[in-house]
């Protein structure tokens, strides 16, 4: 396990516990960890509302390294494997791995794709294949390698000002996490205070505030780690597959992926909150996740605002579930 030394010397990452707001994401990358049958994350916002700082703390609290990162712009080599440039050179071949292997045996298990929207249409195409199917095939020109085992969990972020992402990938996203920018005096205060002293302490050995947010950090992430270890024996309460075919069909989704992702992440959060039993509550919890994306089959790949009425409809659907 990586040291809180060794994680200091990464680079200049804010401590998760630092963080302030972001609530709604740091709930969905929480319940993808506890439990990664849940599926991808996607954050949307606008830029400067720190959707990246929040994937990297959450990471580096987690596993104590960054994820694997896809960038813009990626060749075919990069994402899917090539050969040792070097080796070539020296006319010896040795296949090297592409970053979605990278992804898979990271400590994370997580590939990361900022602008996510802006990603090749190609590359969109392998992305999507192998989250599906779980499997990659790389059959290209001086290379052919036997089907691999390819396991990760897929979090993208993305400003919906600068375009939409393809409904075929936007539905494979288990989650969806609106941030919005803070627009209260105090938070953002919080928000300037917070970087400006990290920023001035983070090489600092000595600096209290740092030490308490990671010792923080480590709590949390114990606490993550004992819900994972106790998913398996959280039950679904008897009336939990009733209310999410109740919301599905509520929200008209289309096929039966939505249902499934609502009964897993509610699995999740009654892990976390340490309860024995999923209920209607934790059901409520994460519908505008789930839901968010999935409101709309067939659209251009926007995501049309969350609204009261969409609340409304959840609690009319879910009578037992409580005040938010």
């Amino acid at each position: 396990m990586t040291s809180l030394a060794e994680v200091a010397e990464v680079g200049p990452i804010l401590p998760y516990s630092l963080l302030v707001g972001h609530q709604e994401l740091r709930t969905a990358l929480e319940i993808a960890y506890v439990n990664e049958a849940v599926g991808g994350v996607l954050a949307t916002g606008q830029r400067g509302t720190a959707k990246t700082t929040t994937v990297r703390a959450f990471t580096m609290m987690t596993v104590g390294e960054l994820p694997v990162t896809l960038p813009i712009g990626a060749t075919d080599d990069r994402v899917l494997g090539g050969w040792q440039i070097k080796k070539l050179m020296q006319g010896a071949a040795e296949p090297e791995d592409g970053l979605l292997v990278e992804a898979a045996r990271s400590a994370a298990r997580m590939l990361y794709v900022d602008e996510i929207n802006l990603l090749d249409d190609y590359l969109v195409n392998i992305i999507l294949d192998v989250v599906s199917t779980g499997i990659l095939s790389v059959q290209r020109e001086g290379r052919v390698q036997r089907p691999q085992r390819v396991d990760f969990t897929l979090v993208g972020t993305m400003n919906p000002d600068e375009g939409g992402l393809r409904p075929q990938l936007l539905d494979r996203f288990g989650l969806v996490a609106t941030v919005q920018p803070e627009e209260d005096a105090a938070q953002r205060q919080r928000v300037v205070e917070t970087v400006l002293r990290f920023e001035a302490e983070r090489d600092d050995p000595d600096s209290e505030f740092l030490a308490e947010a990671r010792r923080r950090d480590a709590e949390r992430k114990r606490a993550l780690d004992a819900a994972r270890e106790r998913l398996g024996a959280v039950r679904y309460g008897p009336g939990t597959a009733a209310a999410c075919a109740r919301l599905a069909a509520a929200f008209r989704l289309v096929g039966h992926r939505g249902d499934l992702v609502l009964g897993r992440a509610s699995r999740a959060l009654a892990a976390i909150d340490g309860e024995p039993e999923v209920t209607e509550r934790h059901v409520r919890r994460v519908a505008r996740m789930v839901l968010v994306h999935r409101r709309a089959p067939g659209d251009s790949g926007t995501l049309p605002e969350w609204t009261a009425e969409d609340d409304a409809r959840v609690a009319e659907q879910l009578p037992h579930s409580g005040a938010e």
